[in-house]
């Protein structure tokens, strides 16, 4: 490893061994110098390329130049170096997707810092395990999330509680004029923590270094989403996670863009959003995507070039009514927090609806069975990737599940086609086994979203002595459906007609609501845990 810049060096001693990590495939297209710092690299050198007028982020608080970011991010990291932050210390940012949150984790890595961004909806013993596992020393906090952040026991490090709607601290700001040297980290220093759920319910925290956040950038956004600096992104996935931080930060930063942060909204809203700020990018999960269909006009989308998804996965259905109701071709990609963000998409004429597409260039896929052996093409198996990012937990014996052979394991099923895309089956743990059938959710999912009724679903296989496992549909309908028995055998057997009869929902409960993340992500293991509704 290069020589840390770090001070304090929790986070490179806290690195698993190296023989434990996946084979990081670092290519000429991924070569950067040994010292580097992200937040230099995304803001001054961009800077020097788009001019300090360009309008950089729009948000509650209004609009920034890439000018007035660069001097806001040095004004504030004199400010922390002068409450006692180090390189390799760790900084706990606690607020929603607004300038205030680019300008603080800019700022952090800029001094050496490491991030730990959190999103305003974790509870108290949820920051917990965040504070124990990262050891976090410092916390930025947004004054309204500031009560369940106070009821954190076991943070004993110092808190700075900030106003939102004074964002840069200005009266702070007085004290320091803004000429700052960033910090000389090596660019395998450590940079953020990004937490991940784990099964057990003990998170896990994947690290990431400086030179991360400019592979993603160089990789999904360069070759598939292929933005420019007149691009404006926008989306709903939070900066705390690794897909809206690529999304929001990384990818405009890198090339000059502009980026629109929203704190929060619902998908007529942020309809209205792209409309009112012509935004050109979109990122959100499926769910959005289908939620915003009833809203979309002619009007509302007219700017949009590039959609993505992420973050679960995309139904068919989905992707071929936002087509015909917008004419944009939906990005599908997966990525992982363990790899910082997606490794397998597609754009334009090579998207094929219902696929995910093939190894973004600088990364590599195969599909194994559980001795890790490679399935012939067709058949179903683990995913096992491999690029120029990788997974490292922090302090965490569960990195040897993930990384096997150099490969990391995301826990999907999916399917090698004879032409090399691959199409997502289901998470290893969502096969349904019936009858001696292997049954995919995702797949008796979106047969199910077929129907004009059905608003979200999620399909789960629930013990059974007769069949081993009964495929087990929850079902939410469209405002003013009325569930009943006849709506009920209407959808079972569209599911006969449209996938294999044998897929189809033996059991259907119609519900208000299915149990999410506070991302909106599905979470199947709560119905499993408790599968009478």
């Amino acid at each position: 490893m290069i020589p840390s810049g770090h001070v304090d060096h929790f986070t490179r001693e806290n690195l698993p061994p190296q023989a434990e990590w996946p084979d990081l495939l670092l290519s000429a297209d991924y070569a950067y110098p040994d010292r580097l710092n992200a937040s230099v690299e995304l803001l001054d050198r961009t800077v020097d390329k788009v001019g300090r007028e360009k309008i950089a982020l729009i948000g509650a608080e209004g609009q920034i130049s890439y000018g007035e970011l660069l001097i806001k991010v040095k004004t504030f990291a004199q400010f922390l170096e002068a409450e006692g932050v180090v390189a390799g210390n760790r900084v706990l940012i606690r607020g929603p997707n607004n300038i205030s949150v680019v300008v603080y984790w800019l700022a952090v890595l800029r001094i050496g810092a490491v991030a730990v961004t959190t999103i305003p909806l974790q509870r108290a013993a949820e920051l917990e395990k965040i504070v124990a596992i990262a050891s976090v020393q410092f916390a930025l906090v947004d004054h309204r999330f500031q009560e369940e952040w106070d009821a954190v026991k076991n943070f004993h490090g110092k808190t700075l509680v900030y106003d939102a709607t004074n964002a840069y601290a200005t009266e702070l700001a007085k004290n320091f004029d803004g000429q700052h040297v960033a910090a000389d980290t090596a660019s395998d220093d450590v940079s953020i923590l990004a937490f991940t759920s784990g099964s057990t319910g003990l998170p896990k925290a994947t690290m990431h270094f400086h030179r991360d956040h400019l592979i993603v950038a160089d990789s999904f956004s360069h070759h598939i989403l292929k933005p420019n600096s007149n691009d404006i992104f926008a989306g709903s996935p939070p900066i705390a996670f690794t897909f809206g931080l690529g999304a929001l930060v990384n990818f405009p930063l890198r090339i000059g863009a502009t980026s629109l942060l929203i704190e929060a909204t619902n998908p007529p809203q942020l309809l209205e959003k792209i409309a009112e700020h012509k935004v050109t990018c979109l990122f959100t999960a499926p769910t959005a995507y289908r939620a915003m269909l009833p809203y979309i006009t002619s009007e509302n989308v007219a700017t949009l070039r590039r959609c993505v998804s992420a973050g679960e996965h995309l139904p068919k259905s989905t992707w071929e009514q936002w087509y015909a109701a917008t004419g944009i071709k939906l990005i599908d990609g997966i990525g992982a927090t363990e790899l910082l963000h997606i490794f397998i998409s597609a754009s334009d004429d090579e998207i094929i609806p219902g696929m995910t597409g093939k190894p973004v260039p600088g990364y590599q896929a195969k599909v194994v069975d559980a001795n890790f052996v490679e399935v012939a093409r067709g058949s179903v198996g683990l995913l096992a990737v491999k690029g120029p990012t990788g997974c490292r937990y922090l302090s965490d014996e569960r990195q040897r599940k993930y990384v096997v052979d150099g490969w990391n394991l995301t826990g999907d099923l999916y399917i090698m086609l004879d032409n090399g895309y691959l199409q997502y089956q289901a998470r290893s743990d969502d096969m349904i086994i019936s009858s001696g059938y292997n049954i995919a959710a995702p797949e008796v999912e979106n047969a199910i979203l077929a129907h004009s009724a059905v608003q979200e679903v999620a399909v789960i296989g629930v013990p059974n002595e007769e069949r081993g496992m009964l495929v087990t549909a929850y079902v939410v309908l469209n405002p003013g459906v009325i569930g009943d028995d006849l709506l009920l055998k209407e959808i079972q057997d569209l599911v006969k007609k449209t996938i294999a009869p044998f897929k189809y929902p033996r059991q259907l409960f119609f519900v208000e609501t299915l149990p999410k993340t506070t991302t909106g992500k599905l979470q199947r293991f709560r119905l499993k845990n408790d599968p009478v509704v």
